[in-house]
């Protein structure tokens, strides 16, 4: 379970019964995965079993360095439905984190394209829409 010191441990949502595919898609690409698994009982045909099953069912957890890898690559992988990130909905308080607007605050309006947020700040008396790397932004 380790990751290079400049990434950050991310959670995805994966389709019913998928987290064992879409980790194997993800490594694939060079990722590094943690699927943490339990010994469950299972009963089949008069027998009882104990298999392996996710801990968490239909999520896994992934480590994503913004500098090399992109993060809009797990949203389509085979298998994974959606990268989970701190803010989802329009209308979300954020936070800047860095660049030349580091500290100011805004509202989530949604995505664009190349890996871009498109964020609302209040600017000189007026809110101004701006689209900055999804790296530099967090949940407020």
């Amino acid at each position: 379970m380790s990751a290079d010191f400049g990434s950050r441990w991310y959670v995805a949502q994966t389709h019913p019964r998928a987290e064992a595919k879409a980790a194997w898609h993800l490594r694939r690409q060079g990722f590094t995965i943690y699927l943490p698994r339990i010994l469950k009982q299972r009963r089949h045909a008069r027998r009882i079993d104990r298999v392996a099953a996710p801990l968490f069912p239909s999520y896994l957890f992934v480590s994503i360095d913004m500098t090399t890898q992109r993060w809009l690559a797990v949203d389509s992988t085979i298998g994974v439905t959606r990268l989970v990130r701190d803010y989802e909905r329009p209308g979300d308080k954020v936070r800047v984190i860095g660049g030349a607007l580091c500290d100011c605050c805004g509202l989530y309006e949604g995505m664009t394209g190349q890996e871009r947020v498109a964020i609302l700040l209040e600017l000189l008396g007026r809110k101004v829409r701006v689209a900055l790397d999804d790296h530099i932004i967090e949940a407020a």
